[in-house]
């Protein structure tokens, strides 16, 4: 969501587009059918952050730490959260301030959100130990997931650096703002520092703008860091903010753009498996997508 006013190589590609295939949007998928239990961390000012954590059946393949867009919740994300779980992935997953479902919204007005949101994601750090992560997150917390990987967001005030004890191993970051002069920059999105694949639509435009080409500013962090041949930028043509109400806000206009989200999940799965994982046939098959071409335009550098 919006932050708002306020704010063919056939063999060896086989058996990654196999496992591929199956981190895929399922919209009968929910993540309700999944292990889902809830904790509650103390941030500073014995301030509690509740936290959704859903664990896969059987061996887990990794940890994903994910932040949420503006106003919304984890447990608005099935569609992309749900295939992950079913792969085997471990998600954890916090409530942020400015939900409008966290009990205590009112009190966090403005920017207060951002130190919050900086806050949830320390005390998760520290929750799960030495544990690898890959950051996750749409919108707002497209932003959040970018600064977990290096990306040098606007230090709020009353705290003191660096942003976190330690980085992700990886980053995917869906819809991610244009700078916004109060939270990052275009330097500092260009601090970013680890693999990343970061994921636009062609009709992905920030509310109120007439530009037609306004979608392009979610791509600033993949256009200001330097890449190291790990960095990755997804425009989806038809896609928008919330994939027609797929993701985030069950209220934004329809139809769900449910062949455009199959296609986030499918590379989105290719790069959990290359970069979370170090799994060479999945890069494999993520490199012999690169192309200029719609609907799924990845780049690389």
């Amino acid at each position: 969501m919006t932050i708002g006013s306020a704010h063919s190589r056939r063999t060896i590609l086989g058996g990654s587009l196999a496992l591929a295939a199956a981190i895929t949007a399922t919209p009968a998928l929910s993540l309700a059918a999944a292990s889902r239990t809830s904790l509650t961390l103390t941030a500073p000012g014995n301030r509690a952050v509740s936290v959704s954590e859903w664990k896969p059946q059987g061996k887990v393949r990794g940890t994903i730490l994910f932040s949420h867009g503006a106003l919304s919740a984890p447990w608005h994300y099935d569609a992309i959260m749900a295939p992950w779980i079913a792969a085997g992935y471990r998600v954890l997953a916090p409530l942020h301030v400015d939900s409008k479902e966290h009990p205590n919204t009112k009190d966090y007005p403005g920017l207060a959100s951002w130190k919050c949101r900086i806050e949830d994601m320390r005390v998760l750090i520290a929750h799960i130990g030495d544990a690898p992560f890959v950051a996750a997150g749409h919108s707002y917390g497209g932003l959040v997931a970018l600064t977990l990987g290096g990306s040098q967001g606007v230090m709020p005030e009353g705290m003191s650096g660096p942003f976190y004890p330690r980085l992700a191993k990886a980053v995917l970051s869906f819809s991610p703002p244009a700078p916004v002069p109060v939270l990052v920059t275009a330097e500092g999105y260009g601090k970013l520092s680890v693999p990343a694949l970061i994921e636009t639509g062609t009709i992905d435009n920030p509310p109120g703008t007439t530009d037609p080409d306004g979608w392009k500013g979610h791509l600033a962090a993949f256009d200001a860091a330097p890449g190291n041949d790990d960095l990755y930028s997804l425009v989806l043509q038809g896609a928008n903010h919330y994939f027609g109400g797929v993701i985030c806000d069950a209220s934004q206009p329809g139809p769900p753009q449910l062949a455009q989200i199959d296609l986030a999940n499918r590379y989105a799965g290719l790069f959990l498996q290359a970069y979370g994982e170090g799994d060479a046939p999945a890069l494999a098959a993520l490199e012999a997508r690169v192309t200029d071409d719609l609907p799924a335009r990845l780049m690389r550098k």
